[in-house]
């Protein structure tokens, strides 16, 4: 089954909001690597903490896109 306009936006807007949330979790480990290695190991910690909340996100939004694409989750035409 084709998706309307607005199904195909709103997949399109939910990959790529979960690739958003995937490159600041990349960035936010590289920056705790770097602060690890500087001896900042809580600040360390926390951002690593962070971008794991990010992960989950990303994953949630990437399930979400994928229940579009399959018709569970419709956004009719007015919305």
């Amino acid at each position: 089954m084709a998706l309307n306009k607005p199904n195909q936006q709103l997949k399109r807007d939910l990959t790529s909001s979960a690739a958003d949330m995937k490159w600041s979790a990349v960035d936010l480990m590289r920056i705790a690597e770097r602060l690890s290695f500087a001896g900042n190991e809580p600040d360390a910690w926390a951002l690593l903490k962070i971008a794991g909340v990010l992960q989950a996100v990303e994953d949630k939004l990437d399930g979400y896109a994928e229940e579009v694409g399959a018709g569970r989750i419709v956004r009719e035409r007015g919305e």
